[in-house]
């Protein structure tokens, strides 16, 4: 049994490692590229009517990843039912990933990070745009872009300081007076919530 492990061990478990690497999407070509073996087995069927189109059919060719670092970051911020920057060259953001605040400059390596509640900032030059993010994702591109999609967003300025208080001392009762597991999630929730938004408010 042991000889068997040592023969296994001295194997080489990859002749070079570009054999196992495998391309970031913003690697992949920018031209779409039409999937063949559909399209002929599409053809041979039915010859007479063009082959459907998927929806990568009606999206803007990806932008190229540049030679070298561009002077600014592009960045797309969306919700559900709004779009609150639509590639917007900026300086700088900083998101609130669950492993920590991260700030992104121009040429950041590619990264897709989770949103917790807190603080999105905008820097642009000067100028600073806040907005309070519920929860959400952001994925970083290879090519200086950006995209931040969250459930809800709000900007800083927006927000009543005295709601915030209210509806922390609410959820901080219900987290004490809570009898059961579901009630306690509900409770745990609301005041991590509120926490974070008196944190933008008062941080």
């Amino acid at each position: 049994m042991f000889r068997r492990a040592t023969g296994l061990l001295a194997r080489p478990i990859l002749s070079s490692a570009s054999s196992r690497a495998r391309p970031f999407s913003t690697d992949l070509p920018v031209s779409d590229s039409a999937d063949s073996s559909f399209v002929d087995a599409w053809k041979k069927v039915i010859p007479n009517i063009d082959p459907p189109k998927t929806p990568v059919a009606f999206m803007k060719p990806r932008p190229t990843t540049p030679s070298s670092i561009p002077t600014k970051l592009t960045v797309n911020f969306v919700l559900p039912y709004a779009s609150e920057l639509a590639s917007k060259e900026v300086d700088m953001i900083i998101i609130p990933a669950t492993t920590g605040q991260m700030g992104v400059l121009p040429g950041h390596v590619a990264t897709i990070a989770e949103l917790k509640p807190g603080v999105v900032s905008v820097h642009e030059g000067n100028d600073v745009s806040k907005y309070f993010v519920s929860s959400g994702f952001a994925f970083i591109h290879a090519n200086s872009y950006a995209d931040v999609i969250a459930v809800e967003a709000v900007p800083i300025d927006q927000i009543d300081p005295n709601l915030v208080q209210k509806g922390l001392a609410e959820f901080t009762q219900k987290l004490s007076s809570a009898s059961t597991d579901l009630e306690k999630a509900e409770a745990q929730i609301g005041v991590e919530l509120h926490s974070a938004l008196n944190f933008a408010l008062t941080g």
